[in-house]
């Protein structure tokens, strides 16, 4: 694949990024993409190893050998076919998927696999760009009717595949736009929101139907959904954060929030939205504070970035676990997902990290916190007498994961048996027909089904339960898995 001696011809190149004091001025996207001759080296990279690990990396089966090699010859209509035939969105996966599929690359055994991220998205954005990427309607309708509940990468998905087979599609989404979390979650300069319209306006053309400020279980029923659909599909997101802080000191402090109060917030200014406002009507923002972020993930980089662009005065993030190394032991970790020190671009930005800290409670004055105490911890995650400490905290964001799905809808009215990290009780391990125990049309696909994940894993669930509604509904499909 590519070219046979192209792994020990050319280096790794990787995209650049705008430099740190440029792209804090403003929210888009910061990541400058290779040139065209430049990808095409980078697919020469990939090597004809026999056996493609990065096909275990990757949650949606891409053909990645195959897109690498006519990247390579210049065939880039055929790599944007045979890329999207097993992804819908490569334009997302390509800005936000941590690339599982590099850390399986065979030469990642010697560090430098192959970009397949950056070819990925080069060839999306490549195929908008020459109009290669359009409306499927289908050509025939079956006259069956299914209902999707929630627009996150699941739920489009889900949506495109069973539109595209002649389904009548419906999406609900209790936001205002569709979406889910990779709008209102994932900031503007990580992955641009014209990016989702983009998507949802091919999807209305191919019979997609979009209901909008519609909570199901709240403004609409679900039983409503299933007297008027032949299928209904639950696919929202994991939205119950974790709260470690219930009983500590001062957690009733003004300026203690959860991360996704804060960051949808930005999101929805930066689009336009109004009011920009959460459940208790308050606006968080940064600037003139100092930061401490609480939570080392994805989630609290995504904090870091919006509070350094909105002009925190300083940024601290504090992680329970302790420092990992700088580089995974490859006997023991390749091809997984290796356990070791990233700096996110979020981090490089001018936040400070602690490692093996716990924090263990606030204070403040006059109702508003002012500062955190926090002691260090041992291997164990047991605290180490006499390191405790405070640090100056104008605005702590809990960035410490999600416990599940919101309960108090359409899982309360169904009365789902929802268990540890948001699965359905008999559904966790059951990726066959993607249905819910006890109910007779009722599916779960994506983070309510498999737990808080990665846009990947939640595109490569929504694809394979449509497959299941599609043979529920039709006795068979000619839809992939």
């Amino acid at each position: 694949m590519g070219k046979v001696t192209g792994f020990l011809e050319f280096n790794r190149l990787e995209r650049k990024y705008a430099p740190v004091a440029e792209r804090l001025k403003h929210w888009n996207e910061f990541v400058e993409p290779l040139s065209t001759e430049e990808t095409k080296v980078q697919a020469a990279r990939c090597m004809d190893c026999g056996i493609p690990y990065c096909h275990t990396g990757c949650p949606v089966n891409n053909q990645i050998p195959d897109w690498n090699d006519l990247v390579y010859h210049s065939d880039w209509k055929a790599a944007a076919q045979n890329l999207h035939s097993t992804n819908n969105f490569p334009e997302f996966t390509g800005r936000v998927c941590p690339a599982p599929c590099e850390a399986a690359c065979t030469l990642n055994i010697d560090d430098v696999p192959v970009a397949i991220k950056t070819i990925e998205c080069a060839i999306a954005d490549r195929g908008f760009a020459e109009g290669w990427i359009g409306p499927q309607p289908p050509e025939t309708k079956t006259g069956k009717r299914i209902a999707i509940v929630g627009s996150g990468p699941a739920g489009l998905a889900a949506a495109q595949q069973l539109a595209r087979v002649g389904h009548d599609v419906h999406v609900y989404e209790k936001n205002s736009k569709p979406g889910g979390l990779l709008r209102y979650g994932i900031p503007d300069f990580k992955m641009e929101k014209a990016l989702i319209d983009r998507r949802v306006k091919q999807m209305e053309a191919e019979g997609v139907t979009f209901h909008c400020n519609v909570h199901v279980g709240k403004t609409i029923t679900a039983k409503e959904l299933e007297d008027s659909y032949d299928a209904v599909l639950l696919a929202g997101g994991s939205e119950k954060p974790f709260d470690f802080f219930t009983a500590a000191t001062g957690r009733d402090l003004d300026g203690l929030h959860f991360a996704m109060d804060f960051l949808p917030q930005q999101n929805r200014r930066v689009s336009g939205e109004v009011p920009p406002a959460i459940t208790d009507a308050k606006e968080i923002l940064a600037k003139d504070k100092h930061v401490i972020v609480i939570g080392g993930g994805d989630t609290g980089s995504d904090c870091i970035g919006t509070s350094l662009r909105q002009g925190a005065k300083s940024v601290t993030q504090l992680e329970i676990m302790p420092m990992p190394p700088e580089k995974e032991n490859k006997a023991l970790s390749w091809p997984h997902w290796p356990l070791k020190l990233r700096i996110s671009t979020s981090q490089a930005e001018g936040a400070k990290v602690e490692y093996s800290v716990s924090t263990t409670h606030f204070s403040g004055e006059d109702g508003k916190v002012k500062k955190l105490h926090y002691v260090h911890v041992d291997q164990k995650l047991q605290p180490i007498p006499g390191t405790e400490a405070e640090l100056p905290a104008d605005l702590v964001l809990f960035a410490m994961g999600f416990s599940g799905p919101v309960d108090d809808d359409i899982v309360k009215e169904l009365s789902l048996p929802v268990v540890a990290r948001g699965r359905f009780k008999g559904i966790e391990a059951n990726e066959q027909d993607y249905k819910v125990p006890g109910q007779s049309k009722v599916f779960a696909a994506g983070d309510i089904r498999r737990g808080q994940s990665l846009v990947v894993w939640a595109i490569r669930e929504g694809r394979q339960a449509a497959q299941s509604i599609d043979r529920f509904l039709m006795g068979k499909s000619l839809l992939p898995r």
